[in-house]
């Protein structure tokens, strides 16, 4: 099976008509931990985790069609899109779900699924593993 990126019209600038340019459904993924489940330690590291995974990706608010929030059963605190909402997301489609319980995996562990319309190949998109979880994917280039 192949799949293909159809093109997508869209507007170039205000009065300058449209332009045809490749774009795509993607999906960047991220992770960070927190040194202590509390509102603020997990707000800060999300938020510093989505303007990360943003900034690198070269993404807009608009380019933003869904986010997938996991966290580890030690964290309790807070939901973690709450710190996206805070962060203007409160649009896009929010979902909060509880990580895999597995023996030996990282603590106070917080994971990010962005889907994303993007022009970018696959290649081209940077997955973000922030503090404790930087040896998560050791795999993906920087």
């Amino acid at each position: 099976m192949v799949l293909a990126s159809a093109p997508i019209r869209r507007e170039a600038a205000p009065g300058l008509g449209s332009i045809t340019t490749m774009s795509a459904v993607r999906a960047v993924r991220g992770a960070t931990t927190v040194d202590a489940d509390t509102p603020d330690q997990v707000s800060s590291r999300m938020q510093e985790l989505l303007a990360d995974i943003v900034d690198r990706n070269g993404l807009d608010h608009d380019d933003v069609i869904s986010i997938v929030f996991t966290a580890t059963g030690d964290i309790v605190s807070m939901f973690p899109a709450a710190a996206a909402r805070a962060m203007g997301l409160g649009d896009v489609p929010l979902l909060c779900a509880r990580e895999l319980d597995v023996v030996g995996s990282t603590p106070r562990c917080l994971r990010v699924l962005l889907h994303v319309d993007t022009d970018r190949t696959r290649p081209e998109l940077h997955h973000v593993y922030l503090h404790g979880a930087r040896g998560l994917r050791d795999d993906l280039p920087e």
